[in-house]
């Protein structure tokens, strides 16, 4: 069976296995001995004697030693840690993701890096943004810059549609940047009557208008020291960006009516759910404004471009929820195929709402505003959300992503045979009933799929 398995091995291209511990100081082993060549070629001693071939063997064995003990002394803590990482169940079941496969060690070390790499941004993820739910990939790279910029203190611009969760992003900068013992002051300029936004910012001195029967200190000389975070910087007029821009440059201003200028030791954050440089084109924004607040710039995808976080979400704002509610398989089905205008936030409010509206703590489609029913209906056809197909390409799937598609796969199949009912797919599977509705559920199968039909033969439709 194992000769078998090498043929195959072979006749499909693959690689024997080869260790480093012989393959590099191999190689050591021949530079030193194309040096040694050459250096008796230049020099006219030629190679063919016996002295010669004696210092080539002495060489070669040195040479190899050398690079043995290199070798050994440089992987000895690698591999250590790959066997531990091995008796995790994280690895376990690696060696039957190829048939007839044999890994070289460079191969291995490659591959435990990465499956290493996504553990870690996980578990930095909910360590460090406990309040950003979030494993998908455009989140796992935004955390990643979130993380990058928070240590520095240039100024962020945060991007992205109504809802994405743009306050909680400047909320993670400030909690991980050095000033995080000092004030952070939120302002949201939309919800500030444009007469009154400047000494809001700013401040006043008394008598500076009527009504100032005192002086009023602004924000921005609230947050000497630390963090203002500017939200909906987009609906700022032109007048009061123009101030704005002269505090990013000098910090410094003055407050309204007064003649001294106070210096500001500020770190800027600043969010919009506008398009700024459609906004630049029109005149409606400052471009100067618009290029020193642009530092740094961190763009939120949207939810309907990370839907596989949708039940993370789904499950933390439950929690979160007064009482035990839970989402069944189908609603989850429309909840996975919906587009999401009000992203986060919407997603927020609906699951409170349709969580009030149970009656035996599960959240029924019936449950769900007719929005979302009439336009999964519309224009998904009542099909099942597909994940991005760069998830599901074996290249760049990461082993959990494998082992989650094989268990639905077999999942399936099971309720396929049993012909949709649950107790006796959980028999087939060898697992209790209430573990396959959890699965069912994480994996948003449609058990009514695989009812018998009149003519006694199974659906399988819409998977």
């Amino acid at each position: 069976m194992k000769k078998d398995a090498r043929e195959n091995s072979f006749k499909s291209g693959h690689v024997y296995n080869l260790s480093l511990y012989v393959l590099i100081p191999g190689i050591f082993s021949g530079i030193s001995v194309l040096s040694f060549v050459i250096a008796l070629n230049v020099s006219n001693y030629g190679i063919y004697n016996l002295h010669s071939m004696i210092w080539i063997l002495i060489m070669i064995v040195f040479a190899f030693l050398c690079g043995f003990l290199i070798v050994w002394q440089v992987l000895r803590p690698i591999k250590k840690f790959i066997e531990t990482t091995g008796e995790l169940s994280l690895f376990k079941k690696d060696a039957k993701e190829g048939v007839g496969r044999v890994q070289n060690e460079l191969d291995q070390f490659t591959r435990v890096s990465k499956e290493v790499t996504k553990v870690l941004t996980k578990i930095e993820a909910q360590e460090f943004f406990s309040e950003i739910i979030g494993e998908s990939r455009p989140m796992r790279g935004l955390f990643s810059q979130i993380l990058k910029v928070a240590r520095t203190d240039a100024t962020v611009l945060i991007m992205g549609e109504s809802g994405t969760g743009k306050e909680l992003v400047a909320t993670g900068i400030f909690n991980h940047s050095e000033r995080n013992t000092k004030p952070f002051i939120k302002m949201n300029c939309v919800a500030i009557p444009e007469g009154l936004l400047e000494s809001e910012l700013f401040g006043y001195e008394r008598g500076a208008f009527t009504g100032a029967t005192a002086r009023k200190i602004g924000k921005f000389e609230l947050a000497d020291g630390g963090t203002i975070f500017l939200d909906e910087i987009g609906d700022m007029t032109l007048e009061t960006q123009a101030k704005l821009l002269r505090v990013l440059e000098e910090r410094e201003f003055e407050r309204v009516g007064g003649t001294a200028t106070i210096k500001a030791d500020v770190r800027f954050i600043a969010a919009t759910n506008k398009d700024l440089p459609q906004m630049v084109d029109r005149g409606e924004f400052r471009e100067d404004l618009y290029y020193r607040l642009n530092v740094f710039s961190l763009m939120l995808p949207p939810l309907r471009e990370r839907k596989n976080d949708i039940p993370l979400l789904v499950d933390y704002f439950l929690e979160k929820f007064e009482g035990s509610a839970e989402v069944s398989p189908e609603s989850l089905r429309y909840l996975l195929n919906y587009s999401w205008p009000g992203n986060v936030r919407q997603l927020r409010n609906t699951i409170e709402r349709s969580a009030l509206m149970t009656d035996n703590g599960i959240i029924l489609p019936s449950h769900l505003p007719e929005i979302i029913l009439s336009e999964t209906e519309e224009n998904n056809g009542m099909s099942y959300y597909e994940p991005d197909e760069r998830e599901l390409d074996p290249e760049t799937m990461s082993l959990d992503d494998r082992l989650a598609e094989l268990e639905r796969n077999l999942i399936i199949d099971a309720l396929r045979k049993a012909g949709g009912v649950q107790k006796r797919a959980a028999e087939h599977l060898g697992i209790k009933e209430r573990s396959l509705w959890h699965r069912v559920k994480k994996y948003t199968i449609d058990v009514n799929n695989f009812k018998k039909n009149t003519n006694g033969e199974g659906t399988i439709n819409n998977l």
